[in-house]
């Protein structure tokens, strides 16, 4: 079975936010990966509640670690809103992209 870490770098490769074409991990959006017997579940947020590409990043998400660890039975979103996001969760590497410091 993968390991978090190895979803979390699935996910970084491969999972972006078209509109600040930016990774989702960057972004800060991955809150927690939990791999139990054949299933993973990623708890994970959007930028806004009203994301008008929310539906696709999180399809991205499952899609992409189904994809790359078939050994996963279920890939489940947990979508969350607590802790809200905020600029402050992004990487370094994305504040600076984004121009925020």
């Amino acid at each position: 079975m993968p390991t978090p870490e190895e979803i979390r770098e699935v996910l970084k490769i491969n999972v972006k936010d078209p509109e600040l074409m930016l990774n989702v991990v960057d972004l800060g959006l991955i809150y927690d990966i939990t791999v139990e017997d054949k299933s993973a579940t990623i708890a994970m947020t959007l930028t806004s509640p009203g994301c008008p590409v929310g539906p696709m990043i999180l399809g991205d998400a499952q899609r992409y670690v189904h994809q790359a660890f078939p050994e996963l039975e279920e890939v489940n979103i947990d979508l969350v809103w607590t802790p809200f996001w905020n600029p402050s969760m992004m990487s370094e590497d994305a504040r600076e992209e984004l121009g925020i410091f």
